[in-house]
């Protein structure tokens, strides 16, 4: 995986960070949008570093009160081609609006998911502008995980987080192009299962090849043609003569096999890599199990908080060192508590071997607006990473924060 890459299951060759110093503005009396400062953002301005938000010291500004809604703006350069550019957000938090050189391209509620915006359509060639305003709110049917919602820390509650807390980045794509990739590994028959979204039905019948290999010899390849936005196909990774030449995925031997797609459509051509682990998890009898033999789990609570910069990981190296630290310290896996971590994390848990708990965040009230927040982003996440080998189990609950009477109240069980 190149460096940095946000999403490491679908990597592309062509794409921009967009991280780095952005304008800044706090708009606590919510005049931005009225004002227009989507056309002409004010000139009198702080300085932020993205992906850090104001609260932390790594952002340049350190300010830890709560501000409902925020403002950053930054310029990019990009030449016009016939390909579309895609610009994506792995979280802002929690309600975002995006506009580029003053024409509104979508906005996204949620604090935890990556979101994407086709943004072709608004961009000129040359120097191009985008503008975000994100709301946060201290509303307990949010869910907020470990975020407070008072003035001050309390309890096992630390400062919120508002605003850009993931990388920006733009990426370039061809007219018919990929959008997701989920991968489910069938262990017991050695096959692997592909289901493929397309961004639109081409117009023709398309034709995929993917191609399957371990340690750059190749395994496995086919190709399929489609007529759908919906590509679905099974490989087979070893024959059924030789079952034993599938190779496994386990804490002990973290095996990875590396794909390749490619999708031809006869006006172009998108590639995108890819890598998924051959690995089974199952209950049975009170037992669980991966690839059908005992796991035993000696986890810990992982909360992925760093001093200078909160919730947002300081550097890729940072994530690598805490895996490390956990690895040697004689665990095998971590539930990581109350936050949707950087993909790059998960990343590298497959390549080292690190069983996780993805657990979604907290809300902490029971009625209509926080099932609603909590399950449309609860849905986002699993879609998201749903094909890393090294998530074993979903989390939906802390104890019994934002459900407090789940024992007895039918409609808090059913959720």
């Amino acid at each position: 995986m190149q460096k940095g890459y946000p999403r490491p299951q679908m990597v592309r060759e062509n794409w921009t960070d967009l991280n780095g110093v952005w304008n800044f503005l706090f708009d606590d009396q919510n005049a931005g949008e009225k004002q227009k400062w989507s056309e002409c953002f004010p000139a009198e301005t702080q300085k932020i570093t993205v992906p850090f938000t104001y609260e932390t010291q790594l952002s340049g500004i350190h300010d830890t009160s709560f501000h409902p809604v925020v403002w950053y703006e930054r310029e990019f350069t990009v030449s016009r081609t016939e390909k579309r550019q895609i610009l994506h957000f792995e979280g802002v938090d929690h309600d975002a609006k995006v506009w580029v050189n003053g024409q509104f391209a979508g906005m996204h509620a949620g604090a935890y998911a990556r979101f994407s915006l086709d943004i072709t359509d608004y961009m000129i060639e040359g120097t191009n502008t985008i503008t975000v305003r994100a709301e946060d709110s201290v509303s307990c049917s949010q869910p907020r995980g470990k975020q407070r919602w008072r003035d001050e820390s309390f309890g096992c509650w630390y400062v919120q987080t508002t605003g850009i807390w993931k990388t920006v980045w733009l990426e370039e794509v061809p007219q018919l192009y990929m959008e997701t990739c989920r991968m489910t590994a069938d262990f017991d028959n050695a096959k692997v299962l592909f289901e493929i979204k397309l961004n639109k039905k081409p117009a023709d019948a398309c034709r995929l090849n993917c191609r399957i290999s371990m340690d750059g010899e190749e395994t496995a390849a086919c190709e399929v043609r489609a007529g759908s936005e919906y590509i679905m196909f099974d490989v087979c990774v070893a024959d059924a003569d030789t079952p034993w030449q599938m190779v496994p995925w386990s804490p002990q031997n973290p095996r990875l096999y590396d794909v390749k797609l490619t999708l031809s459509d006869g006006e172009g051509t998108d590639e995108a890599e890819s890598y998924f682990g051959m690995r089974k998890i199952h209950i049975e009898n009170g037992q669980i199990l991966l690839n059908n033999v005992p796991l035993y789990q000696r986890l810990i609570l992982d909360q992925g908080y760093w001093e200078e910069s909160h919730l947002t990981p300081p550097s890729e190296e940072a994530l690598v060192q805490d895996i490390d630290l956990v690895l040697a310290a004689g665990y095998n896996g971590v539930r990581k508590h109350e936050k949707i971590e950087d993909e790059r994390f998960l990343y590298w848990c497959d390549r080292k071997g690190l069983l996780v708990w993805c657990e979604m965040p907290s809300t902490y009230s029971f009625q209509e607006e926080a099932v609603a927040h909590f399950t449309s982003q609860w849905i986002e996440i699993v879609r998201q990473n749903y094909s890393h080998p090294c998530i074993v189990t979903w989390t939906a609950f802390n104890e019994s924060w934002g459900v407090e009477r789940i024992y007895t109240d039918l409609r808090q069980q059913k959720l």
